[in-house]
């Protein structure tokens, strides 16, 4: 698994590689870094991140360096390549500017799509088996800045519209927790107990199969981050700043094992029933303390 998921290999290597277009075309016109940034009212350094793939360029980035560059001939192209890159590489900045709402309903889509959903989360609750409370503490504290209470509860009530796909019997759901994830106060004690109860219930549901990995049973495989594998199409990791979509097959194989590995560790119905129970009546001990 890569080690920086904020920047993997292939996003980092096709940024790279239309920086390394864009700086051929300045060079191809003549001119320099600094002048291409007066030329189009920019700083020297906004030229040389985009040229270095240490910065995503804009739609209008592009259409102007083609512009002022004499090569518009290239801005269709270009903008392929862009629109490629942004797919794969999703800032958040860039994501949420639709809203946190509309950010819930592009996922339900992809949802719709999907047969067969793999999910590990080692640090907490999964969207999709969220409570509105648990929810609440997560989009609060998503650390994507600042949102009115309102934008929060149309993205929570997005959320739960989401959820109605569990009781969708084609698809299947395998979901691996660990009880470290459930431990992790984002919310209060008792939406803490709120939400162990959901998970429990859902649970019991045919197309769903949850397991937790214990906190005392020794790792498989070390779980640097949470990650969705959707059919074997695709494989959603969220970082701090972007989300990736990785479609490589040797990207889905990879997290594929990864997921089986995890999933051999955890523990299911009973047991794992057993050991939502005693988080629930941790959690209830040490609000009690």
């Amino acid at each position: 698994m890569p080690r920086n998921t904020s920047t993997n290999p292939d996003i980092r290597a096709a940024r790279n590689e239309l920086g390394a277009r864009l700086r051929d075309l300045r060079r191809a016109a003549g001119l320099t870094g600094q002048q291409l940034a007066a030329s189009l009212s920019w700083t020297q350094p906004k030229v040389s991140k985009i040229e270095n793939g240490r910065q995503t360029p804009t739609d209008d980035d592009v259409r102007s360096w083609c512009r002022v560059t004499a090569n518009e001939g290239e801005t269709k192209a270009l903008l392929a390549d862009l629109h490629t890159l942004q797919t794969r590489h999703r800032e958040w900045r860039r994501v949420l500017r639709a809203g946190l709402a509309a950010e819930q309903t592009v996922m339900g889509r992809q949802e719709q799509d999907t047969r067969i959903f793999r999910g590990f989360q080692p640090t907490i609750v999964p969207g999709l088996l969220q409570t509105p409370d648990y929810a609440r503490g997560i989009i609060e504290r998503a650390g994507n800045g600042p949102a009115s209470r309102a934008e929060v509860d149309e993205a929570i009530a997005a959320r739960m519209q989401r959820q109605n796909i569990l009781y969708d019997t084609s698809k299947k759901f395998r979901l691996v927790l660990t009880e470290a994830a459930l431990l992790n106060y984002v919310c209060p004690p008792k939406a803490m107990r709120g939400q162990i109860d959901r998970l429990i219930n859902v649970a019991m549901l045919p197309n769903v199969r949850l397991g937790v990995v214990p906190y005392d049973k020794p790792f498989a495989v070390v779980p640097l981050h949470a990650f969705w594998v959707y059919d074997d199409q695709l494989v959603i990791v969220e970082t701090v700043s972007a989300q990736l979509n990785l479609a490589q097959p040797q990207e889905i194989e990879q997290y594929t094992k990864v997921f089986e590995a995890m999933a051999l560790t955890a523990v299911y119905e009973d047991k794992a029933r057993a050991a939502l129970t005693r988080m629930g009546e941790s959690i209830t001990a040490r609000e009690n303390k």
